[in-house]
Parts: structure tokens; C-alpha cells; sequence
């Protein structure tokens, strides 16, 4: 089969890339850059120069699936930021995947798309988005789920995997953020880091992928884990400490950091400043939940089941951290 990847020099992009040319398919990753087309090129696919939102048919030529990977996920920007990447890039290639007859979409969802700052606790499929979406993030990505999903039809089938807090090597957002503000001095628990959650390893999620190119229903969504539950603060130590990295014992409340992200994130907005807030909503709401997502639904519709427990990936972290 021949895969168009979107987000292809990014981290789960890579990863996609990888275990689709193992399963022997052909892929064609998007390259907005040079070092883009470097990148995706080392990972096996053949880069194709163009970017979210500006797709033409000729990208898509002779393809079969596109696996959507490309998002904007950092941790602040505007209603824009958000929009123009995760909603109307989304919308754009569907239209160009539908006119160029591409057969299967595979969107990379996030359980943020449900996540209105109380907890989820061993969610499945059914549990419905927020009413009322309380961060850009999660708003966006639920939009463009929904664009995915409501695309589904007999020319092409279209669904969304859900992965929950995605981890592993290469990870460019989770362990190099929380490795700088504990070298800083700034890392502090919520509530104890007591709160439950599920993770998905970057290579399960990877493998999923490859399985939802044949499997899975069009206009459904698959939540995607490693079928394990941790504290965030068992889970979040271990995986620091693949880097060397400890995260120390300080904590603050939920109770407290919750009010206190939405007043600064306000000052923030208020004020038009471009930096990163030390503290916001999103996070702080995040961190103080408890995020566990069943996937019985990707087990039997996907043929799913994880090839790496937590355990083997935190071993495999350690010994390529130890190899540098």
C-alpha cells in the first residue's frame, strides 16, 4: 500500500514512518523543509515538498491512505495558532484525499478531545465531547476529529486513533520540557502526583497505525494505550529517570494550581504575551486528573494488543540513554 504521513519529521510521525516501511508499505511523507525532508527521508519514506493546509492533488497522486499525524501541540499560542493547523489544515487534506480517491484516512486523535478539566476515568468510545471546551487544544483536535469522522463514506473510509500521553524515544515535547524545569528548580507535583493515568509507548501506537491501514470501522474512534494504569507521579519518575533526570518531592494542591493557571493564563491573554505562561490552565488541570481510557474497542475492531509494556520501554530508554 502506498502512505502519504503527515507530520512525518515529528515524533509520532516518525515512528509511523518506520513501522509502515517494516510492514512493508510504501510511504510518502510531508516535508515543509530541507530538514524536513532529511528527516523523513532517514525514517524511509520518500519526502514530498508541501505543507498543512497547502496539499495538492499531485501530493496525493497513486496514494492509497494518509496517516494524519500533523498537528499544533504546543503548550501555548492563539485561537490562530490552534485553528489554522489542527481544524483547517485537517479540512484541507481531506478535501484534497477525497479528490486525488485516496481509499483510507487514519487521523491521530488525542482522549484531550473529551477533557473539559475533570477527570476521565477508564473512558471508552462512547463518552462524548465537552459541551463547552475549556482549552484551544482540545478544542481544535475535537474539531478535527469530527471533520475526520463525519468524512467517512463509501469512497473513503475515515477513523481517528486516541492514544493517551505518548511516550518514548525521540519524544521532543513530554521529557525534554519536564527535564528543563527540574534542572531549573521549578518541577512541583499536583496533589501529590496521585492521580491515575493511562500512556501510550510512541512503537504501540506505531503499531496500531499499521493495523488500522485493514481494520477498523470508518466513522468510529479507537482509544490506544498500553493497556496499563499508573500514578503520574510512578509513571513520570520512572521516565525521568531514564534520563538521569529526578523530579524531587515538591507539590502543590490541585486545589490551588488550578485556579491559580486560569488567573495567570488570564494575565497572559489579557496582556497579548507571546511567552509561555510558567503555569496555565491546561496543564494544571491535566495534571491534578486522573486520564485512563479503555481499549477494548481497539482490541477487538483493531486486532490491537501492545507489543512493549511500560516496563520494556522505561528498560529501552535507559539503555539508549546510558548508550549516549
Amino acid at each position: 500500500m502506498r502512505v502519504f504521513v503527515t507530520g512525518g519529521s515529528g515524533f509520532v510521525g516518525g515512528h509511523a514512518i518506520e513501522a509502515l516501511v517494516q510492514a512493508g508499505h510504501e510511504v510518502r511523507a510531508m516535508a515543509r523543509s530541507d530538514k524536513s525532508a532529511a528527516i523523513v527521508e532517514g525514517f524511509g519514506a520518500r519526502a514530498s515538498r508541501c505543507s498543512l493546509g497547502a496539499v495538492a492533488l499531485a501530493d496525493l497522486e497513486g496514494c492509497d491512505a494518509i496517516v494524519h499525524s500533523a498537528a499544533f501541540v504546543e503548550e501555548w499560542g492563539t485561537r490562530q495558532d490552534f485553528e489554522v493547523t489542527n481544524v483547517e489544515g485537517t479540512r484541507q487534506i481531506l478535501e484534497v484525499a477525497k479528490a486525488a480517491g485516496v481509499r483510507r484516512f487514519i487521523h491521530i486523535g488525542t482522549e484531550a478531545a473529551l477533557f473539559s478539566g475533570t477527570s476521565l476515568i477508564n473512558i471508552d468510545e462512547s463518552a462524548p465531547y465537552p459541551t463547552r471546551h475549556r482549552y484551544l487544544y482540545s478544542e481544535t483536535k475535537a474539531a478535527a476529529e469530527q471533520l475526520v469522522l463525519a468524512a467517512d463514506g463509501d469512497a473513503m473510509t475515515c477513523l481517528s486513533l486516541r492514544p493517551r500521553l505518548v511516550w518514548g524515544p525521540r519524544d521532543n515535547s513530554v521529557m525534554p520540557t519536564l527535564a528543563k524545569i527540574a534542572r531549573e528548580g521549578r518541577f512541583l507535583w499536583l496533589s501529590g502526583g496521585r492521580s491515575h493515568t493511562s500512556t501510550a509507548h510512541v512503537q504501540n501506537l506505531a503499531h496500531a497505525i499499521v493495523l488500522a491501514l485493514d481494520a477498523g470501522q470508518g466513522g468510529h474512534a479507537y482509544f490506544i494505550s498500553d493497556g496499563e494504569e499508573l500514578t503520574l507521579r510512578d509513571f513520570l519518575s520512572a521516565l525521568m529517570r531514564t534520563q538521569g533526570v529526578e523530579l524531587g518531592r515538591r507539590s502543590m494542591p490541585g486545589a490551588v494550581a488550578r485556579p491559580l493557571g486560569a488567573l495567570v493564563e488570564g494575565i497572559w491573554r489579557l496582556l497579548r504575551l507571546r511567552s509561555t505562561p510558567p503555569l496555565h490552565r491546561f496543564t494544571a488541570d491535566m495534571m491534578s486528573s486522573t486520564i485512563t481510557v479503555c481499549i477494548d474497542k481497539a482490541r477487538r475492531e483493531l486486532g490491537y494488543a501492545p507489543i512493549l509494556s511500560v516496563k520494556e520501554g522505561m528498560k529501552a530508554l535507559s539503555e539508549a540513554s546510558r548508550a549516549t
